[in-house]
């Protein structure tokens, strides 16, 4: 059975088509967009919100994007144990919105960084990550403006201690440096997940790495990890 992908559409969204390609014609599954002004879209697997400048980044990323109409329904499917990945543009919306905790700031280099990085898998051990080892690095790009993730050190510490952050930069032999963090989150921070694991957001860009034609197809395994996950019956579709 093939796991049915939502992918949310904002006005300013531009990596939506790249996504829908990597779901359906490199990995074979079902996947529709859904419109920023629909509050009652067809019952998802997984949400996914891609990369892209939605409303222009007006204000500050995602600021405007979160009250979408369509994110209530996002928020209602994560509520239910539905998966949601959030993508770069997405993550951040998703910060905004209070699904994942922290803010983003312009990178420390208050310049666009557009290149490749690598990262390593913290846990393999969740929905997003099943198809990766423990440790493994994964060699994704990015592109941002303002990728600098930011939680306070306190909520840093209960990340830590609940295993939500699931992917940090690392040099491409797996240690965490300064020098392998693009834009200066802090403890290298690449992605997390909500405190029930439901809910990913990963400033990287999966959907770029994912055909060998690309130079890397170490991001399809994230898709990879949702489809296994889906295809254990262990999601709710919503």
């Amino acid at each position: 059975m093939k796991a049915r992908f939502g992918i949310v559409v904002f006005p300013g969204t531009n990596c939506e088509m790249d996504t829908y390609h990597v779901l359906t014609r490199v990995l074979g599954q079902d996947a529709a967009y859904v419109w920023h002004q629909d509050r009652a879209p067809d019952p998802y697997d997984c949400l996914i919100l891609p990369g892209g400048f939605s409303y222009g980044d007006y204000l500050r990323t995602g600021a405007i994007a979160r009250f979408a109409p369509v994110m209530e329904r996002v928020a209602e499917h994560a509520a239910r144990g539905g998966l949601v990945l959030g993508i770069c543009n997405g993550f951040q919306i998703l910060c905004e919105a209070g699904l994942l905790p922290g803010a983003f700031q312009r990178n420390r280099s208050l310049r666009f960084v557009c290149g490749w990085t690598h990262v390593r898998v913290e846990r393999a051990d969740t929905p997003f990550t099943a198809a990766c080892a423990p440790g493994q690095v994964l060699r994704i790009p990015v592109s941002h403006g303002e990728g600098n993730y930011y939680v306070d050190p306190e909520t840093l510490a209960r990340l830590e201690a609940r295993g939500q952050v699931l992917f940090r930069y690392a040099t491409p032999d797996g240690e965490i440096t300064p020098e392998s963090n693009p834009n200066g989150s802090v403890a290298n921070i690449a992605g997390i997940t909500n405190e029930q694991g439901n809910v990913l957001g990963i400033m990287p860009h999966p959907e770029r790495a994912a055909e060998a034609v690309l130079g890397s197809e170490d991001g399809r395994l994230v898709f990879l990890s949702v489809i296994r996950y889906l295809s254990e019956g262990r999601a709710v579709r919503v």
